[in-house]
């Protein structure tokens, strides 16, 4: 398990679902901001031990861990947005649509509602963590 460094960007997101992953793929943070960690929440660990602890459902929204903060669902799009560099088409689609506080309100439902019905069309089950 990697230990939590508070100066670093941790960003939980399922590993079995292919929007997350090619979200993951394809977001850029700035040098200067710290380090992106990707963390699957299908496997232990102890941040997703935190958000358990913390009554998040992972199943519902994202979560960023950002200067010993924990952003959940639109929050965490909209800092990893917030984050981003300004370079490439991803990027700038993704602060677009989610940079500000409106837009991610309004688009991060419709993203997660993607996920939902493409999950069980392709048969993944969910993450289920508060259930554990």
């Amino acid at each position: 398990m990697k230990k939590i460094n508070n100066d670093d960007i941790w960003l939980v997101y399922d590993g079995e679902c292919p929007v997350c992953r090619t979200y993951c793929k394809y977001i850029r943070i700035r040098d200067a901001v710290g380090r992106l960690h990707l963390v699957d929440a299908r496997q232990p660990s102890e941040i997703m031990d935190e958000i358990t602890a913390a009554g998040l459902d992972i199943d519902q929204g994202m979560v960023v861990k950002f200067n010993d903060v924990i952003f959940y669902g639109p929050d965490a799009i909209q800092i990893l947005a917030l984050l981003s560099t300004p370079f490439g088409i991803f990027n700038r689609v993704n602060y677009l649509f989610f940079g500000s506080k409106i837009g991610s309100r309004v688009f991060y439902p419709i993203g997660k509602a993607f996920r939902t019905v493409l999950l069980k069309l392709l048969g993944i089950k969910c993450i289920e963590n508060l259930r554990h």
